[in-house]
């Protein structure tokens, strides 16, 4: 501990939070660097670092666990070739060690900085690695040993029909989340207190995605950690992130859900998969994974749970089977992953059929920009390859409410349709129309508290039904009068359960001008929260005090004296003595206490007291 302290004196604040970046340990109760360097070297701390070592740096650490004295780092390639190693790895001893050394478990002991110091491994790594060594680990020819082989690659035809079939299977989950989105646009998802969604609103969106029942939590699941909805509340609401999303093309929004999906793979995975040959099987892609990590646990584990998980749902395996798109993603060249997907997705048009039984039909994926007014005016009804569409006199209620007209409707058709518009649809626009705002809804005046809607129409027999509408009792409509019925409900419900009955309603405001409103809320995307930057907290204390002042070196000798007295270690410490010369003497540590140190002098066998105010330096015992 006494070396990896020093070291840790020695760095500078940048150095130090490199390093301790890339550890995992309990920062809790440390005052000093005496403190972080017991922590760094706590079990859980050293497992930690150790499962995330792969083979080669595995077995460069293992070769100076064993050593039966410190290996000077020149020396540690030639180390690694009477252990078998191949020239590739005794070639990269050095950048191994760099390694090791950054992430605190190689202490540098060569103060001339040319190589001929020995590597120090703190004595609680070798006590926690050397016994699972040829046990539960493999041994340390095992893990010099080279890789396995590759293997051969598939034929064309295989890799053909699995890139046509990952393909299918991208562009079905791209589809169905975008049909989730607009679910949500037109109704919120209820979450339950307990967490997950409602069972009713989870039916709804299965059925709307076209997805079974058990798939929702997934595909809602991939829109979450995508940004694409947003929890408001009690509801889910599609995010202004989703919104934009909505709006690119299949390819686009496919790309975004698969960088997602990398982004929460471990970074190792990562790196081997672009390593490997995209040949493999699964089963000896985990085998691959197994064998270059051998130390790694749970993290491995979820790691591949995440990378099979949701694999086959973006088209980047097919039937647990690795496809290339997958490496490529792995491999950050999203781009190229992308194009080869998208290669295969259908083609979007831009023309649809509008035919006589008031039904629109689109011979392929309608652009994104185009199928969002259609659905303005027009009820989904089926969605594939080929959608189709349904116009009817409350849909189109629906779009002028929300600022469309008969012409705008008629001029939007037109243009889009490849056999004009039908005769009865005509009829319909023009029915629809001129019933629209045969309902009013409004802010009801103060004097009608506590109801905040009020709901009028010159027709009173119309007002008749809407009073008996048994689907509109849960707004608790009340008349008060021939024309006119009142609700406790905000005009926007009320207006909404209107439209949804398919009542020809419009909003207005107090002066009797119609209101557009837009059913399709948008919830915004919440910035990312601050993190909690516990390394910066921790730099704060452990340098708030300069490093070089006299109080500063006696508490620091008296920490190292503490620390050797507690782990039994024997050290050389340097005493000034009278005429200014000094001694070297080689003394175990019992105690401090007082400003001075009570040891076992280990070549004259007696006990020494000594100030520490006369001790120059401390360091580890020579080995023998």
């Amino acid at each position: 501990m006494l070396q990896l302290a020093a070291q840790l004196r020695g760095m500078s604040r940048d150095q130090l939070r490199d390093v301790l970046e890339l550890r995992e340990f309990s920062v809790d109760g440390i005052a000093d660097l005496f403190d972080l360097a017991e922590a760094l070297l706590a079990p859980d701390s050293l497992d930690h670092a150790v499962e995330r070592l792969d083979r080669p740096h595995l077995a460069l650490l293992a070769v100076l666990v064993t050593a039966p004295h410190a290996l000077p780092a020149d020396a540690l390639g030639a180390a690694l070739a009477e252990h078998g190693a191949q020239r590739e790895l005794v070639a990269r001893a050095p950048e191994l060690l760099a390694a090791l050394r950054e992430r605190l478990l190689v202490v540098d002991v060569d103060p001339a900085g040319d190589g001929t110091g020995g590597q120090h491994v703190p004595a609680a790594l070798v006590a926690r690695l050397a016994p699972r060594l040829g046990e539960e680990l493999p041994s340390v020819e095992q893990l010099a040993a080279p890789a396995p082989a590759v293997l051969q690659p598939i034929d064309e035809v295989d890799r053909s029909l699995l890139a046509r079939r990952a393909a299918e299977q991208a562009y079905s989950t791209v589809a169905a989340t975008a049909e989730l989105l607009a679910a949500l646009g037109t109704q919120p998802a209820r979450e339950l207190a307990k967490g997950g969604l409602a069972l009713p609103d989870s039916r709804r969106l299965a059925e709307l995605c076209g997805v079974e029942l058990e798939e929702v939590p997934r595909l809602f699941g991939r829109a979450v950690e995508a940004g694409l909805v947003v929890r408001d509340g009690a509801y889910w609401l599609e995010s202004d992130t989703g919104a934009k999303w909505s709006a690119r093309d299949s390819a686009a929004r496919w790309r975004l859900l698969a960088e997602c999906w990398r982004d929460r793979v471990p970074a190792a995975l990562r790196e081997l998969v672009a390593r490997r040959s995209e040949a493999l099987s699964a089963s000896a892609f985990r085998d691959d994974v197994r064998w270059l990590y051998p130390a790694a646990g749970e993290w491995l584990d979820a790691g591949l749970a995440r990378l099979a998980g949701e694999a086959d749902a973006l088209g980047l395996a097919v039937a647990g089977e690795p496809v290339e798109p997958g490496r490529l993603v792995l491999a950050d060249r999203l781009d190229e992953a992308t194009a080869l997907l998208a290669a295969h997705f259908p083609k979007q048009v831009d023309r649809v059929y509008v035919q006589h039984d008031l039904t629109i039909v689109s011979p392929g994926p309608l652009e994104p920009s185009l199928d969002a007014r259609l659905r303005g005016f027009a009820d989904v009804e089926a969605r594939d390859l080929a959608s189709s569409y349904r116009v009817t006199a409350a849909s189109i209620n629906r779009g002028l409410a929300s600022g469309e007209t008969a012409d705008s409707i008629r001029e939007f058709l037109g243009a889009l349709s490849l056999t004009g518009i039908p005769q009865p649809l005509e009829y319909l626009v023009a029915e629809a129309a001129a019933r629209f705002g045969a309902v009013r809804v409004a802010q009801a005046p103060p004097s009608d508290a506590p109801a905040r809607a009020t709901i009028r129409s010159d027709d009173e027999h119309l007002i008749g039904t809407l009073e008996v509408d048994q689907t509109l009792g849960a707004i608790g409509l009340r008349r008060v009068s021939p024309h006119r019925l009142l609700s406790r409900f905000d005009p926007q419900v009320v207006f909404w359960a209107l439209s949804d009955a398919k009542y020809p309603v419009a909003a207005e405001d107090a002066d009797g001008a119609i209101v557009r409103l837009q059913r399709h809320r948008l919830a915004p995307t919440p910035a990312p929260a601050p993190a909690n930057d516990r390394i910066g907290k921790l730099l704060d204390v452990l340098l708030a005090t300069p490093a070089d002042g006299p109080a500063t070196e006696q508490a620091w000798l008296a920490r190292q004296l503490e620390a050797a007295a507690r782990a039994k270690e024997t050290l050389t410490v340097t005493v000034r003595m009278p005429g200014g010369q000094t001694a070297d003497y080689l003394l175990a540590p019992a105690s401090v206490a007082n400003g001075r140190l009570r040891a076992r002098d280990r070549k004259a066998d007696i006990e020494r007291t000594l100030p520490i105010s006369a001790i120059a330096a401390v360091a580890p015992a020579p080995e023998e």
